[in-house]
């Protein structure tokens, strides 16, 4: 009987400790299941700086506690508006997305804010219609600051090709206006051709290839992204044009993302100077600010504490400009324009490991 006893004392305590683990584990499974889920879709995974983006996304995801859904829309609209009816079905609490086509977007911005899905898009902004922030940089002081760059170096005088973005993005229509606009105003002797690419890189190639058959006295090229560096590298190599910066035969260049590439051919004098568009912050922030959506917060327009400053585009849109330095081998100041140093290690280009 007493054994009995014992034995039937010993079951019942193995039954409490195992209800007790099961206890403890579906409440780290509640806990786990409490992270706000979000979508996040990647507007294309074709070029270095998306890849970055990319590759940040998860781990800001985590460190602010939400849980991600992905699709990658590979620079379609039709695609990412078939990517976001996806995330409703998921029952996503806010979407970051990246639309390309900065004006066909509109009406799935209407249908998610009738839903009252918060959206945050990041790098480009909507021609029409509300998110609840953008997340990018100045954009047009992107063309600004490789203008008066450029404008330095050719002492005033001279040509240069500006390998345009879509201009069905509001990106690449502002660093082609500002660039255009500075040079201008600044730099009325330096003539430019611009060449519309689609940010395609094979296009950008070829039309600098042509440009500087017909123009051989060329000594300037502005990329508007990094999609065009390995082109450019590769026509100016074949021309005998990629030489030292020293050397009187060496054509300026001037690039724009910040990626480790980029980083690693200013430091050998292949191009000359990028502005930094930030990946991580993009993604940093454009999470950072869908779960302030999700958490019922409010933003004004001013000044931040990370070195940004949001201001009103619109009624119903605001925009993080977040900060993107001009980049070159010797941190500069070129026609007013401060630069840090490529080896700097607070660019994110020298930080991707």
């Amino acid at each position: 009987m007493r054994l009995r006893t014992a034995l039937c004392s010993a079951v019942s305590t193995l039954s409490a400790l195992a209800l007790l683990s099961a206890c403890s584990s579906g409440s780290t499974s509640a806990s786990a299941g409490d992270a706000p889920l979000v979508g996040v879709d990647y507007p294309r995974s074709d070029t270095d700086f998306w890849n970055s983006y990319i590759k940040y996304t998860p781990d800001y995801g985590k460190k602010l506690g939400l849980s991600l859904k992905t699709t990658n829309s590979q620079n379609d609209v039709a695609k990412l508006t078939a990517n976001a009816q996806t995330f409703i079905s998921q029952g996503v609490k806010g979407i970051a997305m990246a639309p390309q086509d900065t004006a066909a977007i509109a009406p799935t911005l209407a249908q998610l804010e009738s839903k009252k899905i918060p959206v945050v898009t990041v790098d480009t902004r909507p021609d029409t219609g509300n998110v609840y922030m953008v997340v990018r940089a100045d954009n047009r002081a992107y063309g600004e600051k490789a203008c008066q760059y450029l404008g330095t170096k050719l002492d005033g005088k001279g040509k240069v090709v500006m390998l345009e973005g879509g201009l069905d993005s509001i990106n690449g229509r502002d660093r082609t206006e500002a660039f255009n606009d500075c040079m201008k105003k600044n730099y009325p002797g330096i003539k430019v051709f611009g060449e519309a690419t689609n940010w395609d890189g094979a296009v950008a190639a070829q039309k600098l290839q042509t440009d500087l058959t017909a123009h051989p006295d060329i000594k300037g090229v502005y990329m508007e992204a990094s999609f065009a560096l390995s082109g450019t590298l590769q026509v100016l190599k074949q021309k005998g044009l990629l030489v030292d910066p020293k050397d009187r035969k060496h054509v300026f260049v001037v690039s724009n993302d910040g990626i480790p590439e980029e980083i690693k051919s200013i430091a050998a004098g292949k191009i000359d100077a990028t502005v930094s568009q930030p990946a991580d912050l993009y993604a940093k922030y454009a999470l950072f600010y869908l779960k302030a959506a999700i958490d019922g917060k409010t933003f004004k327009p001013g000044k931040t504490d990370h070195d940004s400053t949001i201001i009103k585009v619109r009624d119903g849109v605001l925009e993080d400009q977040l900060s993107a330095p001009l980049v070159t081998s010797d941190g500069g100041t070129y026609g007013g324009v401060p630069s840090v140093k490529s080896d700097d290690k607070s660019l994110w280009g020298n930080n991707l490991g």
